[in-house]
């Protein structure tokens, strides 16, 4: 743990060149990389229970069953190889967010190094918060929609790998979408953001937020719609709340 603060402290100490930024940016992709090693090869042992158990039960669970055929010669075969990538990856993710921030450290004010561990985990907790509210609502949702839309004479049978294409990007995107409130913080922390703005163009982001939920619900059904605006809603909330917390953060300590 020294060491990596000795890094931090090293970073800022002294002003970094070009060749600096590629070689520290160099060294960063490498941990990345060792990293995302590391979590596919600890996947690798669980890969059948992720496949059957976590990637499969949505289809499973749906009523009727959703039915899933592979089409491709080596499909099954290529369908191991994704989830385990998938599942390296999302292991992988608190590392990789550190050593991005380990790369963005030198830019940073001497105060503002503390951050560092502190997003880390707020950005991989509201990350893997989207991907759990996508598993447990967004998914089922629009499956059972799937299921349950279009004529008896015509059999909802879905390639396996087009399945695994939609359910890691909707897991990703929602992940991505509830990063919200940590952008919001990096930016009323630069500067570029108000928590007065937000509020003051609520309205407009409601009807945004309306318009995003509409276009990811499959279903035209207003409950559905909401349950997706929802939570959108909450996170637009709570980053009015973020920003206005780093706001008077940083008015005191450029009062300091």
């Amino acid at each position: 743990m020294a060491h990596k603060d000795n890094i931090l402290n090293e970073s800022s100490d002294k002003e970094m060149s070009f060749f600096d930024h590629l070689t520290d940016l160099r060294l960063r992709i490498m941990w990345i990389v060792i990293g995302l090693v590391i979590a596919c090869i600890a996947a690798a042992f669980v890969t059948d229970f992720l496949l059957y158990n976590i990637l499969l039960a949505p289809a499973n669970n749906v009523t009727p069953p959703l039915k899933l055929q592979n089409i491709r010669p080596f499909g099954q075969a290529l369908l191991y190889f994704k989830v385990l990538l998938f599942a390296g990856f999302i292991l992988s993710i608190p590392n990789t967010l550190y050593q991005l921030w380990l790369f963005v450290a030198p830019g940073l004010y001497e105060h503002e190094r503390s951050w560092v561990r502190k997003i880390t985990f707020f950005t991989t907790f509201c990350f893997l918060a989207g991907i759990a509210f996508a598993y447990l609502i967004m998914i089922p949702t629009m499956l059972s929609f799937a299921t349950g839309f279009g004529s008896t004479q015509i059999e909802n049978s879905i390639e396996i790998n087009e399945y695994f294409g939609f359910i890691s990007m909707t897991l990703l995107s929602a992940g991505l979408i509830f990063e919200l409130p940590m952008i919001s913080f990096v930016l009323a922390r630069v500067g570029i953001l108000t928590s007065e703005f937000m509020t003051k163009y609520r309205r407009h982001a409601i009807i945004i937020i309306l318009i995003i939920a509409a276009a990811l619900t499959p279903s035209t059904d207003p409950f559905s719609q909401l349950v997706f605006a929802g939570p959108l809603w909450v996170l637009y909330e709570i980053s009015i709340i973020v920003v206005r917390a780093s706001q008077k953060k940083k008015q005191q300590t450029d009062s300091i």
